[in-house]
């Protein structure tokens, strides 16, 4: 299975990103995809995550702001952010988890500043 993020980017402070993960490879079943963010100097910390039900978890550094969604259909995960912080600047990665196997993208670079 590999994972390709894409979508990241400089934007400005207030701006909005929209990052998308598709996965490819023999995929029967995801069970939860998920965003991580790693900021330099800082550990990866989750950031959002969907279950194969819809169930979605966020940071509490992101509620309100951020939007996680899935296409099942496309094996593929997406994260709408709005209102972009500086502090939001980090590499952004995608997280599968397929039965119990877990996968991981190579990131996407998020730039907030004016």
């Amino acid at each position: 299975v590999q994972l390709q993020a894409s979508g990241g980017g400089l934007v400005q402070p207030g701006g909005s990103l929209r990052l998308s993960c598709a996965a490819s490879g023999r995929i029967f079943s995801i069970n939860r995809m998920a965003w991580y963010r790693q900021a330099p100097g800082r550990q990866r910390e989750l950031v959002a995550s969907i279950t194969s039900v819809g169930t979605t978890n966020y940071a509490d550094s992101v509620k309100g702001r951020f939007t996680i969604s899935r296409a099942d259909a496309k094996n593929s995960v997406y994260l709408s952010m709005n209102t972009l912080k500086p502090e939001d600047t980090a590499v952004y990665y995608c997280h599968l988890q397929v039965g119990s196997a877990m996968y991981w993208g190579e990131g996407t670079q998020v730039t907030v500043s004016s």
